[in-house]
């Protein structure tokens, strides 16, 4: 037995309070955790993706109405709020579309499937969807 096999903790029984204060999850475990809430999101959003569908393409009053509420407010909600859902939006839309490619290369390629390259897929996805939505929230917040 190596030396570093006797130096690893070894977990059977976790302790909530103890041992996942200290864990350390793999980037894989990440994604997959965040693929899962990003379609949660999708989807108790979905009434609000709706509204905005229909109030962007239904006459130009409606529109102008559309975008007054990014700005102006909706009802009781201030604009910069709104902004914060469409980007949160924004967020699980790319992160569940690039988690997904990801797994459809991975079951493409079932054969080169390895724990580096899960890992190096891991990362990429989350670099490239947070890449993604820091740019288009750049967009949302009017700084470009």
């Amino acid at each position: 037995m190596t030396e570093l096999a006797k130096k690893r903790p070894e977990f059977r029984n976790i302790n909530a309070f103890k041992d996942l204060t200290t864990y350390r999850m793999a980037p894989a475990a990440w994604v997959s955790i965040l693929h899962r809430a990003s379609g949660v999101i999708m989807f108790l959003l979905l009434p609000f993706i709706l509204w905005m569908f229909d109030m962007s393409l239904s006459s130009e009053i409606s529109f102008a109405s559309f975008t007054a509420a990014f700005s102006a407010g909706l009802g009781f909600l201030p604009g910069w709020f709104v902004k914060l859902v469409a980007l949160a939006l924004i967020w699980a839309y790319l992160h569940h579309f690039c988690a997904g490619v990801r797994h459809l290369r991975m079951d493409m390629n079932h054969d080169s499937v390895t724990k580096e390259s899960g890992k190096s897929s891991a990362v990429v996805t989350l670099v490239l969807s947070i890449g993604l939505t820091l740019v288009l929230g750049a967009k949302l917040f009017g700084l470009y």
